[in-house]
């Protein structure tokens, strides 16, 4: 029996988690928890009392937060995953909260009225304006990939996980960023991965 366990379906933020623990290839049990169930499900709540997916077990840990759990499976499990220099771990870091700060709060509102909004009251408009938004970002990360293949030089890291792993959801919603030709280059070699194939499967 693994004594790992992840917490979540693919459908969800916790597509990143479940990604990153088919990358980093150890053996661990997935338990397909909905977001529409976890803050009532009495049993998960005893593993997250926050009610949200992703969550991870592992041996006496538990963890809550995707950017977390996933630095945690590349730093322990994930060999070159995982930068093996400060400066390096630093803008790991860096990429991973700026993508839940710079790009998911614009995403998710997208998102939200797309998919959580009845149709009879959608406005365009909101989506158009969310797209709009997300152009800042994309453009800094259009100019700083020009230099690079990936986020840290030459080789796909978990920064590229974390930040790619978010950018999900804009595929989710139809959102076309081909003309950040550097974002779609290194999107879609990140997005070519088995492992992400593998966690799409789940559930």
């Amino acid at each position: 029996m693994a004594n790992t366990t992840l917490y979540g379906v693919s459908g969800s933020r916790a597509i990143r988690s479940i990604w990153a623990i088919e990358e980093v290839g150890i053996e661990y049990e997935h338990v397909p928890v909905h977001f529409r169930n976890a803050s009532t499900d009495i049993d998960y709540l005893k593993v997250n009392p926050n009610g949200r997916i992703p969550a991870l077990v592992d041996g006496d840990l538990v963890l809550c937060e995707s950017m977390a759990i996933n630095l945690y499976l590349a730093k322990t499990y994930g060999g070159d995953l995982y930068p093996d220099n400060p400066a390096d771990e630093a803008q790991t870091i860096q990429w991973s909260v700026w993508a839940i700060s710079e790009i998911e709060p614009v995403q998710m509102r997208a998102v939200i009225h797309k998919f959580f909004v009845p149709a009879d009251q959608q406005d365009p408009a909101v989506i158009e304006e969310a797209a709009k938004d997300l152009q800042r970002p994309l453009k800094v990360l259009d100019a700083h990939l020009a230099e690079r293949q990936y986020l840290l030089g030459d080789r796909f890291t978990i920064a590229d996980l974390n930040l790619s792993g978010v950018m999900l959801l804009l595929n989710m919603v139809g959102q076309d960023y081909s003309e950040h030709t550097q974002v779609k280059r290194w999107a879609d070699a990140c997005y070519a991965r088995p492992s992400l194939a593998a966690a799409q499967a789940k559930d």
